[in-house]
């Protein structure tokens, strides 16, 4: 960062946010263009946090989505309120699920072929119909809860009216009361069909289906409730190209970002904090902030507060929030990133580009996956780990520079599940790499030819091959326990006699405050009466930002609402700013 800018930074800021992911860089430019001075302090010499792009092969010219790849919970009004430019594409297929010399195909714009594939695996139409009466059932609470997101808390007896009375107590009871396991095993008869859906559940999150803490069922709503529809889409250019859109916008709306700025205390008062960072030169530095927005974790937050002597005050952490698992943050998750020099062959008849263009389940029926858990909760690294794929390059060629995007090459996620971080503490490289041989074994089952035959080289002659474990991504981007969502999702809502949020505080309720969200999600009156929204604490319990310090709040994916990329916790932190009345 060069001394030009350092020379013009303030010492005091209405706002100081910490960290420049995608929530970081919502928040600020929410904030920004609410008339807040706004400084964002980024540790690493870029922005974005996890959801980045990047050359990570030597000599190849292909810009990999490295971390986070695909977008559902991004909500349209947060697109047109900041009007960023980015494009997203629409995924034709949703899934193909191989089995034996066969498989499951369900696409999304052909019924009648998808009926065909479940009677094909299933020997009926049983379970075709049972899955379309499901995911009915799913669309129809997404279409009522996905406008609450960018509203106001709204309470839990609030959220169950409106799914009890909009689509029905049964929709209630599957979705929030029910382990996810036996919703799924009454719905469908076929082991397969019910891996398939389960796997919503099980995303970053290492849990049994039919654990009671329900933390599956959360991970599973999130999963089927972005943008009404639950669609997973493509993002033109990459996730870089969706920070690239927020940095810009929060530039454009009159926010400072200071990179390679690693933030070391937050010591909050009762009117603003004081923010201790060194610069990329080892200075130490200080500035005054009215807010101070976590865009970090809520552990990372803890820690930051311990540097200022406040130890674990923050109340942001240790499963604070209701509903959250209890405990350090654990992720579940290998991420591998491949380049292919073409899309390997199926022992199906299948089209390729069909079956590589949605989400290709390895592994992934219910016995399978429940297999898996028990294998790796006890100590070791399954013996057939399940994962999905996912080939970007498919929808978009433009993350390929000239020289591929003509041939045959494509890229290839691949996100395997049940890998907690406690399988490679003790050896992170020897268990990294049983973890990869394990999988990459576990897909070979799936394919008419090895996955290794088909890796690209680069330009030292090594596979274009890229993994990444939990613990990895705890040092990458500083995921706590390489935790995606940065803790255990909460339901998106407050539950009731804790507040709006963690550290507990005063009871809410709707009120005025879920706006445009009434009308289009099923009229809920509301007769409780919100906290003072005028007080620092009252606007951010409202929004589900609150810790146990009123000026210091989350914007981050460890906030309620949280998870995936999404911008809504950022947006919230912003809200809640902007309805406190400036220092």
């Amino acid at each position: 960062m060069p001394d030009s800018l350092l020379d013009t930074l303030r010492a005091r800021y209405d706002v100081v946010v910490v960290g420049a992911g995608h929530n970081g860089l919502t928040a600020a430019a929410y904030a920004a263009r609410g008339g807040r001075s706004v400084l964002v302090l980024e540790r690493a010499d870029h922005v974005g946090g996890a959801a980045v792009s990047a050359r990570p092969f030597t000599g190849v010219d292909a810009r990999l989505s490295r971390y986070s790849y695909l977008v559902s919970l991004l909500p349209h009004r947060v697109v047109d309120e900041l009007g960023l430019p980015i494009r997203l594409v629409r995924r034709r297929w949703s899934s193909y699920t191989p089995v034996a010399d066969g498989g499951l195909l369900v696409d999304t714009q052909d019924d009648a072929a998808t009926r065909a594939s479940f009677r094909r695996l299933t020997g009926s139409d049983a379970d075709h119909e049972a899955w379309g009466r499901f995911y009915a059932m799913t669309a129809e609470v997404a279409r009522r809860l996905a406008p609450t997101l960018t509203e106001p808390l709204l309470p839990r007896a609030t959220v169950r009216r409106l799914v009890s009375d909009g689509v029905g107590e049964e929709a209630w009871r599957a979705l929030f009361e029910e382990p996810l396991g036996e919703v799924l095993r009454r719905t469908f008869a076929d082991d397969v069909v019910r891996g398939v859906a389960a796997t919503d559940g099980l995303i970053g999150t290492f849990a049994d289906v039919d654990e009671p803490s329900l933390r599956q069922n959360r991970c599973f709503l999130y999963h089927v409730i972005g943008n009404g529809t639950g669609d997973w889409d493509v993002p033109v250019g990459g996730m870089g190209a969706v920070s690239g859109a927020l940095r810009d916008a929060a530039v454009a709306a009159g926010a400072t970002i200071v990179t390679s700025a690693s933030v070391t205390a937050v010591d909050p008062g009762a009117v603003g904090a004081e923010v201790a960072w060194t610069d990329a030169d080892g200075r130490t530095r200080g500035v005054t902030a009215g807010h101070v927005l976590a865009g970090c974790a809520p552990a990372e937050l803890d820690r930051l507060l311990a540097g200022a002597g406040r130890g674990t005050a923050s109340g942001a952490v240790s499963g604070g929030a209701a509903g959250a698992g209890a405990g350090a943050p654990e992720g579940a998750q290998l991420k591998v990133n491949m380049l292919l020099s073409r899309l390997p062959r199926l022992r199906d008849d299948v089209d390729p580009v069909a079956a590589f263009s949605g989400t290709l389940h390895v592994n992934e029926s219910l016995t399978q996956l429940q297999t898996a858990y028990a294998q790796a909760a006890a100590g070791r690294i399954p013996d057939l780990p399940p994962s999905e794929i996912y080939c970007h390059t498919l929808s978009d060629r433009t993350i390929l520079g000239p020289s591929l995007a003509g041939t045959d090459a494509q890229t290839i996620t691949l996100f395997g599940l049940h890998m907690p971080a406690r399988l490679f503490r003790a050896d992170p490289d020897g268990t990294r790499e049983q973890a990869l041989a394990a999988t990459l074994a576990s897909l070979n089952t799936v394919l008419a030819e090895p996955i290794e035959d088909v890796l690209a080289l680069d330009a030292d002659g090594a596979p274009c091959l890229e993994v990444r474990t939990p613990v990895d991504l705890e040092g990458d981007v500083g995921l706590p326990g390489g935790h995606i969502f940065h803790r255990d999702l909460t339901w998106p809502f407050a539950e009731e006699g804790s507040g709006a949020d963690v550290g507990g505080g005063v009871g809410v309720g709707v009120g005025e405050a879920a706006g445009g969200a009434g009308a289009d999600a099923g009229a809920v009156s509301g007769t409780e009466a919100w906290v003072d929204p005028g007080s620092a604490s009252g606007a951010a319990e409202r929004w589900g930002v609150a810790t146990a310090h009123p000026r210091v709040l989350l914007a981050s994916a460890g906030a309620r609402r949280g998870g995936g990329v999404s911008g809504i916790p950022g947006r919230a932190a912003a809200m809640a700013v902007l309805e406190t009345p400036a220092l």
